[in-house]
Parts: structure tokens; sequence; C-alpha cells
């Protein structure tokens, strides 16, 4: 084992190891099950729901805990304990379907187990296709006082759903934590998560850290997205993927290759290995 300061690698999804075609490419699967091998901890930290994650997480080999929800949730998702929990309040959740059902506007709802939805939506199709998980189907206004709803989805294609996202983010950021994240595979396509106040990456890899008895200088955090700014503001090293924003690659302490070069395993490679 190679002696290193990091204990625990916190790795976003989307952008950093899945690209354009969905895939993680063998050069990052290797160095990550290298990095594992040498004693580190590997998470993932992503906007994604567990359900939404479990493919992955079999594929790596990864076991113990992950962020989900961009921070809503820290679970392990092979024992099913949860070690943070932040679901939306039932009076926001309400209002939040409400005001879709007034404007027009399709939503996604999430349990810690489910995904709902009320109709069949491009989401739907895009969530079963890619993402592998299959819709609820059920009527809104009958599931908030009986589910505990960890996310809204908003996913934005057109310039008038955009438009809606806005207002929508307009009534609700007061009492919402709002994020933009985007997926390679679905170039200009706005996927709005939608999670309680306070929620954020960067809180909840504290909260991870702290469980696992490892200092937040023992982190070492890779991401792409506006939403794991909170995470890499956070980590004792915060490596930018190569394709990030500016902003992104701002609060990092190195930028790595794009994710069309492996740019995650370059990182783990620098550093951890």
């Amino acid at each position: 084992m190679i002696n290193n300061p990091y204990k625990l690698l916190v790795v976003d999804i989307d952008g950093t190891m899945v690209g354009k075609g969905g895939a993680i490419s063998a050069e990052d699967k290797d160095a990550l099950a290298k990095a594992c091998c040498s004693g580190i901890q590997v998470s993932l930290s992503t906007g994604r729901v567990a359900q939404a994650c479990v493919e992955i997480i079999s594929h790596l080999s990864l076991d113990g805990y992950h962020i989900f929800s961009d921070g809503a949730v820290v679970s392990n998702t092979g024992t099913s304990e949860e070690i943070y929990v932040q679901p939306l309040s039932q009076t926001v959740v309400r209002e939040a379907i409400e005001f879709a059902h007034l404007n027009d506007m399709e939503l996604d709802l999430y349990s810690t187990t489910h995904y709902f939805a009320e109709r069949e939506t491009w989401s739907a199709i895009a969530h079963r296709e890619f993402f592998g998980i299959e819709p609820v189907i059920v009527d809104f206004s009958k599931l908030w006082g009986r589910e505990r709803i960890i996310k809204i989805g908003l996913v934005a294609v057109s310039a008038e759903e955009k438009d809606k996202a806005r207002n929508f983010y307009l009534r609700f950021n007061s009492s919402c934590h709002f994020s933009w994240a985007r997926t390679p595979a679905y170039s200009g396509v706005d996927f709005i998560n939608i999670v309680a106040s306070g929620v954020s990456k960067g809180k909840a890899v504290e909260v991870l850290a702290s469980h696992l008895g490892i200092s937040i200088s023992e982190v070492i955090a890779i991401g792409d997205g506006i939403n794991d700014i909170p995470l890499l503001s956070t980590a004792g090293l915060a490596v930018a993927m190569g394709n990030a924003p500016d902003e992104v690659k701002a609060v990092a302490d190195h930028v790595t290759l794009d994710i069309t070069r492996s740019g995650l395993a370059a990182a783990i490679n620098k550093f951890l290995l």
C-alpha cells in the first residue's frame, strides 16, 4: 500500500465517470479498483437517487456509504443503512405539486426507494432507458401525505420548460435548495434537483467523513458540475474535471483531463497510486 494522506475518495458520477455513451472507461474502472485495493474508501457523490446508482455500485464493486440526491441522503445501498437523510417537508411537497398542476408542469418525485411520476413523460422514458429506474405512476395529490419525499426533479428540455423551471425556482428558492445538473448523454437538457434547504454535497461529505472517523483533510473529491462546488470547497483536496465549467475549476486545487480522456483515472493515478 502506497502511503498517502488521503483515506476517502469521493467521486461524482455524470460528467466525471459516466460520459456521453453512459459507460465508465476501462481506465477509470481500473484506477478506482486500484484505489480500493490500496485501502482507500471510495464513495460516490451524485445528484442521482440511490436506485439510479445500484448498477454502477455493483459494476465497480463498491461497498460502504455513498451520497445521493445532491447530499440529501448518505446511505449504504447494500444494507439499506441510512446515516443521514434530510427529506423535504410535506408542506413544501404539497405546495410544489399544486404549483405544478396550476402551471402545467411535470414533476418527478423521489423517496429513498421509489421514483414517482404522474404520467409517461420524456423524463420517465429517460429515467427508464438511461438511469435504469422504472417510474411508479401515481396521482401526486394523494402522494405527498404518505411518502417521505427526498427530492423533487424538474427536467427542462424545451425553452418553454426552462421558462417554467425558472418560475418554479422563483417560487420555491427560499424554502428549497436548487441545483442544475447535466449529463453528457443528454446535451442541453437541464436536470434540476430540488432538495431541502441547507442540503449540499459539502454538508453530506462532512457527515460521511465524521461517520467513518476520517478528517476532512483526508478526503479527496473529484467532480465536474455546479452542484459539486460545495463538495470541492469542503474536501481536503479538490479536483475538477477538464470538462467542468470555469466556476467549478475556480474552487479546485487541481484540474485533471476531461472525461473523454479518463480524467478521473489521471487524478487517481496522480494523487493516490
